[in-house]
Parts: structure tokens; C-alpha cells; sequence
């Protein structure tokens, strides 16, 4: 594989860098995973999604003809490396890098006309109601009815660990539309108004104290049959399209910054009269998360290869998902360990180190490996689809 970028993918580079200069100071900073969000963080994160937009910096992957710029995939991983060079945050939601791409595939031309564009500008916002309360991982296995009536389905159930659901104008809904039919059938794929009588969102406090998740509640929610994506009961193939793409997400992006902020810590922490990076062993573990970061990105180069040839995804979704969740955690474990006793005090405690960042990382860290796809899944995937091993 080459690793250089062509005269045009540079061109492309250059003109993105020179825009993100003139207007940094609008930029919202990359997220903590499933950091708390302080006052003002949200009109500041839409903001900056406008002024992209303004630039034509808004889903550079999508086709021109969805208001994309048709960028290659290379130029995607441009779009990205820029973003995180100056700390800034990619113009966001589930309607960019789930709904959009859902659509284009599956969608209506009524439905991309009506959705996409208001996606592209921050018009509306969208969120995810897959998970149930006992559909996690098995998520085939949803119970959340609809019941045709005339022309709407009336949606009873409830979803969970629903990102951004109090701030969201839509939701994208699997619902159960026969409960006769074996349970990868009979489901339905629904956008749904969050605006809809019936509709209740609850709040669920994480023990970092963020509130980002939510439990919505659907009772007698009246939907447009319009609304339906893709054709009655089979709305598990479209789930699978918009997983793919949640899966194909970019999990390693951040972990190399993740270890060089490890090692400065390193530095700084002291142990036993001197610095931890005086440790060789301490210096060792370091060496290895960084190896282990490299790792993964030149695994996501495979799933890129993959791409460039015209082939479609393989098992390295899945790998990289698993391997740099797990690797986050490593890292934010051995930071515990670096840290002691300092490493419980939160950030508006006097001498939390870093502003207790790395104990909202550990905190946080866990909850990596069960979205998107448990890690336990994405073994199951490996082994079976990579190893050939028989299923459990």
C-alpha cells in the first residue's frame, strides 16, 4: 500500500487547513467519550456544525449531489486528520454518520429531500432508538410495537441509552410490526417527529454525572406510514446498513494523543522520590500502548484498502472496534495507577491532576466497550467470521 497522499488529496489538505485557520476560533473542542456537557456546550457544538456548513465543510464524503463535496476516502481521512490536529470536534450527530448514509441507500426520494438537507444545515437533529431495556446486544430480540392504523403506525415501547434524545428534533425507531414472524423479521425501520404527543424523555446519570443518555418512553405515538423506511418487516436490513456505518466510525482516532498525555503524566507523576518515566517498566507500558496504537491504525488501513478496491467491508470493524476500546482502557487504568490516591479526586477538586481528567476517562472508559456492539459481540464476530471457529 502507499502511504503518501497524491497531488490532489494534498490540494484538498491545503485548502481545509487554510479554512480551519481563518475560523478556529468558532471550533468546538473533541469530546471526552461520554463527557458531561456543561452549560452552552450544545449551541457552541451547533454553531460550529453551521459554520462548517457555511464552508461546505459539512459530510465532505457524501456525493455532491446529496450537498457533499464527493470526497474520496482519502480525503475523508484528511478531513478527519485536520480536525484533530487543532482539537476541534467534526461537525456532528447520528444524522450525519448514520441517517444520512442510511438514506441515500434505502430512502425515498421524498425522504432524502426532505431529511437530508436539514441534516446538512443543523436544521434538525437526529437520535438512535435501537437498545431496549432487554434488548442490548441481542437487539433482534426488540419489543417496542406498532400497530398499522389507517395511515399511521401507533408505536408503544420504550428505548434506552438513547444519545442525545433531549436534544434531538427526530428519532430514527426499530419497531416490531409483526410479532408473529422469527425475530430478525417482522421489524420495521420508522423516522419518527420527537415532537409527537406521547413521546416522554427521561434522563439517565452516568457516574460521571453526565446526562447524555436518555431513556425515551412511546405511548400511542401516532407515525406517519410515510415514515417508514425501507418496506414493511424488513427494517432489519436497513438496521444493518446504519450499523455499518456506526461501525466503520473511527474508534482508534485519539488514542496516540491518549498516549502522549500518558506519558506526560509520567513525567510528572512521583514515586518513590522520583518521576514514574524514571521506571523503566513504567516507560515499557507506555512504549507498548503507543505500539498498540499503531497497531490499530494500520489495521484501519486495511479496512481502507478494502474500500479503495471496491470490496465490501470486512472483519476489521470489528477488530478495531474491540482493540482500541480495550486499549483506551488500558490506558486509562494504568493512569489510576500512576496516579494513587490523587487519581479519585474529580475535576473541581483542589488538587485534581489534569483537572481530573483521568478519572472521568476510567469512568467513562467502560461504557466504550458496550455501545456500538459489546466487545463480547465483536469476538463473536472475529471468531466466526475471521477464525471460522462454530457459533456458541
Amino acid at each position: 500500500m502507499d502511504f503518501n497522499y497524491g497531488p490532489e488529496d494534498e490540494a484538498f489538505r491545503a485548502e481545509f487547513r487554510a479554512w480551519l485557520e481563518k475560523n478556529r476560533d468558532y471550533a468546538t473542542p473533541m469530546q471526552e467519550p461520554l463527557a458531561d456537557e456543561a452549560e452552552g456546550d450544545w449551541d457552541a457544538r451547533v454553531g460550529w456544525h453551521r459554520k462548517l456548513h457555511e464552508g461546505g465543510w459539512v459530510a465532505v464524503s457524501w456525493p455532491k449531489e446529496y450537498g457533499g463535496r464527493g470526497a474520496s476516502l482519502l480525503q475523508n481521512i484528511i478531513y478527519y486528520e485536520e480536525l484533530e490536529r487543532i482539537g476541534a470536534s467534526a461537525a456532528g450527530g447520528f444524522g450525519i454518520s448514520l441517517l444520512g448514509p442510511t438514506l441515500m441507500h434505502w430512502g425515498t426520494e421524498e425522504q432524502k429531500r426532505r431529511f437530508i438537507p436539514k441534516i446538512l444545515s443543523a436544521g434538525e437533529f437526529w437520535c438512535q432508538g435501537y437498545s431496549e431495556p432487554n434488548s442490548g446486544s441481542d437487539l433482534a430480540s426488540l419489543q417496542t410495537r406498532a400497530i398499522e392504523e389507517g395511515d399511521y403506525f401507533v408505536v408503544n415501547g420504550s428505548k434506552i441509552w438513547t444519545s442525545q434524545a433531549h436534544h434531538a428534533d427526530w428519532i430514527f425507531l426499530l419497531v416490531r410490526t409483526d410479532p408473529e414472524a422469527p425475530k430478525h423479521k417482522g421489524i420495521s425501520y420508522l423516522l419518527v417527529d420527537m415532537k409527537t404527543a406521547g413521546i416522554t424523555v427521561r434522563p439517565l446519570v452516568q457516574m460521571t454525572g453526565a446526562r447524555g443518555f436518555n431513556q425515551v418512553f412511546f405511548e400511542d405515538v401516532r407515525v406517519p406510514k410515510k415514515n417508514i423506511v425501507g418496506e414493511k418487516n424488513q427494517g432489519w436490513q436497513v438496521a444493518i446498513t446504519t450499523l455499518m456505518f456506526e461501525r466503520a466510525g473511527g474508534n482508534e482516532r485519539g488514542l496516540m494523543k491518549q498516549v502522549h498525555e500518558l506519558a506526560a503524566l509520567a513525567q510528572r507523576a512521583r514515586r518513590n522520590g522520583r518521576t514514574a518515566w524514571d521506571d523503566s517498566s513504567v516507560r515499557q507500558k507506555i512504549a507498548r500502548f503507543a505500539t498498540d496504537a499503531e497497531a490499530i491504525k494500520y489495521t484501519g488501513f486495511r479496512q481502507l484498502t478494502r474500500q479503495l478496491k471496491g470490496m465490501p467491508p470486512g472483519p476489521e470493524g470489528s477488530m478495531n472496534k474491540l482493540c482500541s476500546t480495550e486499549l483506551a482502557l488500558a490506558i486509562a487504568t494504568f493512569a489510576m495507577e500512576l496516579l494513587g490516591s490523587y487519581s479519585q479526586l474529580a475535576a473541581d477538586a483542589e488538587f485534581a491532576v489534569d483537572k481530573g481528567r483521568w478519572l472521568q476517562r476510567m469512568l467513562a472508559v467502560r461504557g466504550t466497550t458496550i455501545y456500538a456492539g459489546t466487545n463480547q459481540i465483536q469476538h463473536n464476530i472475529i471468531g466466526e467470521r475471521v477464525l471460522g471457529l462454530p457459533k456458541g
